[in-house]
């Protein structure tokens, strides 16, 4: 059966057929090639970051250190105890790797069928532009979960390989169990993946504005550098809590004990917020287009 048939429903449109949707979508993002390259690239970057304290402290010297609750100080801790690998490889990624990831994908979600001549016919079927801008960004979100997942468990499996597992202490010096470590390490990987989704919806509008996937990819990737390079500059630290990217590494908060809340909160008030109204821009957008290709 030929993607067309499988993307028509048979008579009025019903919740099994936006189901059906939705998986052609998934399969069909998970199987090109770009995409497992991308996840390969992830799974990567976890064997690098081990191999590399391995290495460096092969010779019974401490690994990296440093204060505060980024990657640094996550590092230092590698050597004791493996589980820190999850959180040194996420905040590794977070900045640059895993947004660059989504901003491909999400970048080519609509432009990429408009490019390849396929979404006229995806407009064919009684469905509404709405439920397929849905099911792109559902896809989406998808594959920002798979790719921090990814990030995640290739490094716990690296992180068990080369380094003792067991209890584990916190940033705040309290020790806890490897069991609610690895639950915590769950956690922060839901959030990281979370962090993701205003990045997104801003791919996602960018994809609207083109019929080129390659410019809606690049342009995504590219208001991410700049977002990044605008957080890093002092003189605008009155702009830094409205970008998207300020609150990312707040999720070494989840490694304190008690939790620290406040920039959890406001990191996830802030990647809704962005959801939204990148997200209607979208919508406002594809609803709008002159669809030719």
């Amino acid at each position: 059966m030929s993607r067309a048939e499988a993307l028509r429903p048979a008579g009025p449109v019903n919740p099994l057929w936006t189901f059906g949707l939705l998986r052609s979508e998934l399969l069909t993002t998970f199987r090109r090639w770009r995409t497992l390259a991308l996840l390969g690239v992830l799974a990567a970057v976890p064997v690098l970051v081990g191999i590399a304290v391995k290495i460096e402290t092969s010779d019974g010297s401490p690994g990296g250190g440093g204060d505060g609750g980024g990657g640094p100080a996550f590092i230092s801790q590698i050597t004791n105890n493996g589980l820190f690998l999850v959180f040194t490889a996420l905040a590794a990624t977070l900045p640059f790797f895993l947004p660059m990831a989504i901003g491909v994908i999400a970048g080519d979600a609509v432009a990429g069928e408009a490019n390849a001549g396929t979404l006229r016919y995806l407009l064919v079927a009684p469905a509404g532009r709405t439920r397929l801008l849905l099911t792109k960004y559902a896809t989406v979100l998808v594959f920002c979960l798979a790719a921090t997942l990814v990030v995640a468990v290739s490094a716990l499996t690296v992180g068990a390989l080369l380094f003792p597992l067991g209890d584990l202490t916190t940033i705040s010096g309290t020790r806890i169990s490897f069991t609610e470590g690895l639950g915590r390490a769950l956690l922060i990987a839901l959030v990281v993946a979370a962090s993701l989704t205003g990045v997104a919806a801003l791919g996602l509008f960018v994809s609207t504005l083109t019929n080129s996937g390659i410019a809606a990819m690049a342009t995504t990737v590219g208001l991410l550098i700049t977002v990044q390079i605008l957080d890093q500059i002092p003189q605008l630290h009155a702009l830094h809590p409205y970008l998207f990217s300020h609150y990312w590494l707040s999720f070494a908060d989840l490694m304190r004990e008690p939790v620290y809340w406040d920039d959890l909160v406001r990191n996830l008030g802030l990647q809704a917020l962005y959801a939204a109204v990148f997200g209607s821009a979208a919508w406002a957008r594809f609803t709008a287009k002159d669809i030719s290709a």
